[in-house]
């Protein structure tokens, strides 16, 4: 059974589909747990995704966000993400999907605004309030201690 069942596209995100044929795979020797295992199979996988698919995928400043967020998988033509976390082939494949998946959400998600905003006139009061009455508080406790002297 392969991972997409002969479908043509693999919805990737909510409103980003990208072709099968845009999405591939090396396989090379890995770390990770396995023990001699890892010295004998392919089981890391690499996933390679052109930009130009991801482009026309996704909405022009949600791909931007995936470039900022994307960091050091970015390369010059493609965002490339690898997994080793499973003796499994399959597995890291899966794994490399979700860590597809969870990047292009994450860039989907258009950030709020802030709007900057001033402290109430109540809030300030208080403030000063409680700064007033620390210092008068230090205050005495400084005068009892210390009497002048002569």
């Amino acid at each position: 059974m392969d991972l997409f069942d002969g479908r043509n596209d693999w919805l990737a995100a909510p409103g980003v589909s990208l072709p099968v044929s845009a999405l591939r795979f090396t396989f090379s020797r890995g770390g990770g747990p396995g023990g001699q295992n890892v010295n004998k199979l392919n089981t890391r996988a690499t996933l390679s995704v052109p930009l130009e698919a991801l482009a026309a995928a996704m909405p022009a400043d949600a791909f931007e966000r995936l470039k900022t967020k994307a960091g050091a998988r970015l390369t010059a033509d493609a965002i490339v993400i690898s997994a080793a976390d499973s003796r499994s082939q399959l597995a890291n494949r899966r794994a490399c999907l979700s860590r597809l998946r969870h990047l292009l959400i994450e860039s989907l998600h258009r950030p709020r605004r802030r709007r900057a905003t001033r402290p109430s006139r109540g809030v300030i009061e208080r403030r000063l309030k409680a700064k007033k009455s620390q210092g008068q508080r230090k205050h005495e406790r400084r005068s009892n201690r210390n009497p002048p002297s002569d």
